[in-house]
């Protein structure tokens, strides 16, 4: 039977990206952990890492053991937990992850509201863009995952895990202030000309422009690539190029300067989604219910 210890060590080492950083959090010495995934490799007979000067790369072995890993970690951590509860220890921290614009403006008020409601719950607050985070929920790293899967993008697989969508964002075309294709609802085959704005190819939200140019049978010309959507307003606004904006970032955002309407065609949208294990300890369903209502609350 594999060593726990070890399988464990390959988890933080594949979470971290490198085994410097797994060491820190771990408490180790990186040696002491490089040991320990040599001993591994050795009991199973075949390389898990590939070990450069920039981190570590799993291989096609070690992915196929991470998502097995993953899940053992996390059972540990169910058991511990449950354990504890029957001891008389009450879940006392909670942790979540979050992609930007959902810590920005959706998280903020379900966490100050939960703070209110169960003073004795740590919180804490991690950085995930999407697609990553499914595999820090399973090892029970994050207690909740908010994520978003915009038109195009296959969302991660969730054994074991439980998705539930909370908000449907609009994706709007956003154009600078006098453009000629303001207030006309052009299509995405009406732009060709036009010089687009958005992320490198790969991001969601490339994957979801191609996806619906595609669908209008056109290619369009990205110009300038970014996936901070402060940045392109801010482009948009100089009047250097055109996107698609999700109307919950817009209505955040400073007005003037640029005018949004849904392109003509098919309605695209990006879905906002809370994930967390199937049998989430006793602060989750609290604290899922607090980002239900904070995604009801207008604008949203």
């Amino acid at each position: 039977m594999l060593d726990a210890d070890r399988v464990r060590v390959l988890v933080e080492v594949a979470h971290a990206g490198s085994i410097a950083a797994a060491a820190e959090r771990m408490s180790f010495t990186a040696p002491a952990l490089s040991q320990q995934l040599t001993k591994l490799e050795r009991e199973l007979g075949c390389a898990l890492v590939e070990r450069s000067r920039t981190g570590v790369r799993l291989t096609r072995a070690g992915r196929v053991l991470l998502a097995y890993g993953e899940r053992v970690v996390g059972e540990l951590r169910d058991a511990e937990a449950a354990v504890r509860a029957a001891a008389g220890e009450a879940q006392v921290r909670l942790s979540l992850g979050a992609f930007a614009s959902a810590g920005r403006l959706l998280v903020p008020g379900a966490l100050a509201a939960f703070g209110q409601a169960h003073p004795q719950v740590r919180l804490s607050l991690s950085d995930v863009e999407p697609p990553d985070g499914y595999g820090l929920v399973t090892s029970g790293e994050l207690d909740l995952l908010i994520t978003h899967r915009y038109p195009g993008v296959q969302p991660p697989a969730s054994t074991g895990l439980h998705r539930e969508r909370i908000l449907v964002d609009p994706l709007l075309l956003v154009l600078p202030e006098g453009h000629p294709a303001a207030g006309t609802a052009p299509r995405l085959a009406d732009l060709t000309d036009q010089e687009w704005i958005c992320g490198a190819p790969g991001i969601s939200n490339r994957v979801a422009l191609e996806a619906a140019a595609a669908d209008e049978g056109v290619r369009l010309q990205v110009a300038y690539e970014t996936r901070d959507y402060e940045v392109m307003l801010a482009l948009i606004r100089a009047g250097v190029g055109i996107g698609l904006v999700p109307r919950m970032i817009l209505d955040a955002a400073p007005g003037g300067g640029w005018v949004a309407a849904p392109p003509g065609g098919a309605a695209l949208e990006r879905e906002i989604s809370i994930v967390h294990r199937r049998r989430p300890p006793a602060p989750v369903p609290a604290m899922v219910d607090m980002l239900r209502r904070s995604a009801r609350r207008p604008p949203y």
